[in-house]
């Protein structure tokens, strides 16, 4: 597995902006740092095609083409806050797009005041936590680990550690990469 810096020196230096296309152009993205948009990329170290790394310190996630040459498309990010991010590897188990939202008996614990509200569930739309699409994060033996990667209401958030667990991205950048993450691609949190 690479390090940050051997990963981040083999990129290259020009990387090309990805097209996300008309569906996924929206006030959300237009509003986005040019410099934060997500960026496609040949590594002369390839990760292994068809997977996505987090890189929670650069808040970046790579997704490593399936082509197999090389190329990846890297997203900003925002990722959990600190105690809450889990490292590992896992498997896209699910995938939903609106997905409707419940926090953890953890979270509501943790913080009764921003959460309890919400015990019974908040049906999917625009001001869902969870945004417009979803990854679910499983483990075997462990199954749904209720980690996500998933859209966030609010872009200002994206190269912060603000969640609690999740790996959060720009509405219109999740629908790029959902649309192309096939179920069980291999996750890692690094």
């Amino acid at each position: 597995m690479q390090n940050r810096r051997s990963f981040i020196a083999t990129a290259l230096a020009s990387g090309a902006a990805v097209a996300l296309g008309p569906a996924a152009a929206t006030a959300q993205t237009e509003a986005f740092p040019r410099e934060m948009m997500p960026r496609m990329f040949k590594l002369a170290e390839p990760l292994p095609p068809g997977t996505i790394h987090v890189f929670p310190n650069e808040f970046s996630l790579y997704w490593s083409l399936p082509e197999g040459d090389g190329t990846v498309i890297r997203y900003a990010v925002r990722i959990a806050r600190d105690g809450l991010y889990e490292s590992g590897t896992f498997t896209v188990g699910a995938k939903k797009e609106w997905p409707s939202w419940r926090p953890t008996d953890e979270m509501i614990e943790r913080e009764p005041h921003n959460y309890a509200q919400y015990a019974d569930g908040m049906p999917g739309g625009p001001d869902n936590p969870l945004g417009a699409r979803a990854l679910y994060l499983f483990q075997p033996g462990r199954g749904d680990t209720f980690l996500r990667i998933h859209g966030v209401p609010n872009p200002r958030t994206i190269g912060r550690s603000v969640s609690n667990g999740c790996v959060g991205m720009v509405n219109s950048h999740i629908v790029h990469l959902y649309d192309q993450v096939p179920l069980n691609t291999v996750v890692n949190l690094l």
